[in-house]
């Protein structure tokens, strides 16, 4: 079955556009012009992936994108963000309110494409099915559920994805660089700047001791361990 996309875009002529080359491409889509249409389809529909413009009437995109984090129903539905902002604070305030990428105005249907295809491959089941534990952390790949001690963690598909693949490669130190090949998928749009600000979403969302196992190894990258 085809994916489900919402388009999330005030500006008709972008939305239509947007719409024209996903269905292109076999995807299903909806369109909403504003927050308030948004969160209603959200609600009704079962939404694979959301495109989802920076500023909207009512709601701006980042505040759409906290909210949907902050849910349990939609805390898993992955987010691009679409801007005409190219600066990297910019950019580095769009993943930290949720998203888990990030695509600048104007870009190319071909590289939009790209990176959609890429995320929702790896928001889809782990292939790995087996319950990973380590330390006071339990992940889940079956019911996408990540346990620090008894508490209930939220994380979104691209975090989740992260974690999995530390968890199931501990020790082991990893570039930037070859995280995003090993989780996001090689040849895909992404600066390596975005590792950094998933790696601390992950040490945030954990308490002082768990937060720790994700290790900075000066000059070289990243490592998992206790």
């Amino acid at each position: 079955m085809a994916a489900k996309i919402l388009i999330i875009e005030d500006e008709l002529a972008v939305r239509e556009m947007l719409s024209f080359t996903l269905k292109s491409t076999g995807f299903n889509t909806l369109e909403a012009g504003d927050s308030e249409s948004a969160l209603d389809l959200i609600r009704k529909h079962n939404i694979d992936l959301i495109l989802l413009d920076w500023m909207l009437p009512g709601k701006a995109g980042i505040e759409i994108s906290r909210v949907l984090r902050a849910s349990s129903e939609t805390k898993s539905i992955p987010i691009i963000m679409l801007t005409a902002k190219s600066e990297e604070s910019d950019k580095i305030l769009g993943l930290e309110s949720g998203a888990d990428d990030y695509i600048t105005k104007p870009f190319s249907p071909k590289e939009l494409v790209a990176r959609i295809k890429a995320l929702l491959r790896r928001s889809a089941p782990q292939a790995d099915m087996e319950i990973v534990n380590y330390g006071n952390i339990t992940l889940n790949p079956m019911t996408h559920k990540v346990k620090d001690g008894d508490e209930n963690i939220n994380l979104s598909p691209t975090e989740f994805k992260l974690l999995h693949f530390f968890m199931t490669n501990p020790e082991r130190v990893y570039s930037r660089a070859q995280l995003l090949d090993l989780v996001w998928g090689r040849n895909i749009y992404v600066e390596e700047r975005t590792v950094d600000v998933h790696i601390l979403r992950l040490r945030q969302s954990f308490n002082s001791d768990a937060s720790k196992y994700i290790q900075t190894v000066r000059g070289s990258g990243y490592r998992y361990s206790e």
